[in-house]
């Protein structure tokens, strides 16, 4: 049975998209992975798109999903990728979450956004050698 990976923020447009991606493409197939948002953005950051392509990943076809209770209750591991809005923090919503505290890629230039993308893709390595070596 594939333990279910969850990455959450606000809009799902961004951050979560590329974290998910990450993981879709370095992680076994001992994992089912999935984002979500808690205020979904109605498309994903055009800047998030371009970085992601830059790695040979396609995040074009993708869309912000709602954060629901069924993904939060089936989930084994939650990360929360980061809040600047208190108000609709999905860590304010789910229990037992990892807070990675990755920086909003919206109104980023692209240096910044590119910055963002390694970050996560760091974080995603890590988690995945930490969820195998538990496994």
């Amino acid at each position: 049975m594939p333990q279910n990976v969850l990455f959450v923020c606000v809009e799902n447009a961004g951050r979560s998209q590329m974290a998910e991606a990450f993981f879709r493409k370095f992680a076994s197939d001992k994992f089912d992975v999935c984002s979500a948002g808690t205020t979904p953005s109605s498309q994903l950051n055009p800047l998030a798109i371009q970085v992601m392509d830059e790695m040979g990943i396609d995040l074009s076809n993708q869309e912000p999903k709602s954060l629901s209770e069924h993904m939060v209750e089936n989930s084994s591991v939650t990360v929360n990728m980061g809040c600047m809005d208190r108000e609709s923090c999905p860590s304010l919503f789910v229990k037992d979450v990892l807070d990675w505290n990755i920086p909003d890629p919206k109104e980023k230039s692209l240096d910044e956004v590119r910055k963002i993308r390694d970050q996560i893709k760091s974080e995603v390595l890590n988690l995945i050698k930490t969820l195998e070596a538990s496994d």
